[in-house]
């Protein structure tokens, strides 16, 4: 079992590290601007936390792995990564790129107090140019369409604070799995 896991978390490093060459923060904000459903958050969020790259494999056990940088007021504040373990039916492996918009100060400040998880239950809203439904460790979302203009897709809300957005990148997945996601946080040094 220890070394499926070992397997599984470097094909995720190997993933994020060949995708990521090629991302940086900005070019996905960007990305994520672009979206009709992201643009509110925007406008109005306290800060938030950018992924331009999340790597996730899987066969029976699962790992994703992905680094990220935190916004408060929309200047750049720490450092943060995003690991995950699930165990369940799953085989596959993607990349998407992922933001965690904080409503206000107490949930911004909840996700940098060092370690913070999102439970198996915690979901997010897939921003995708095709149609798509998803069940995992980002949750239950779905979206419809051809193309980034016409594609509907299931409102984004605050959820305790916080509102979580995708962008699918490549790779396919099929999982009924159990997962959380677990953050750390280091701020920049001044």
């Amino acid at each position: 079992m220890g070394k499926i896991l070992t397997v599984l978390m470097s094909l995720c490093l190997i993933s994020v590290s060949a995708v990521a060459k090629a991302d940086d923060y900005q070019s996905t904000i960007n990305n994520f601007r672009q979206s009709a459903a992201a643009k509110p958050f925007f406008n109005n969020a306290y800060g938030y936390a950018v992924f331009p790259t999340i790597g996730k494999g899987g066969l029976g056990v699962g790992a994703a792995y992905g680094k990220g940088k935190v916004y408060k007021q929309g200047k750049a504040v720490g450092r943060t990564s995003m690991s995950q373990l699930s165990l369940g039916f799953q085989a596959g492996g993607q990349a998407y790129s992922q933001i965690i918009f904080f409503k206000d100060k107490r949930a911004f400040d909840e996700f940098t107090s060092g370690n913070f998880e999102f439970g198996a239950g915690a979901s997010a809203v897939a921003i995708t140019a095709a149609a798509q439904a998803q069940a995992g460790s980002t949750g239950v979302s779905s979206s419809v369409g051809t193309d980034a203009d016409s594609t509907k897709q299931n409102k984004a809300i605050y959820r305790k604070g916080m509102a979580v957005m995708t962008l699918a990148k490549g790779g396919l997945m099929y999982e009924a799995a159990i997962a959380g996601q677990k953050y750390d946080y280091k701020p920049l040094k001044k």
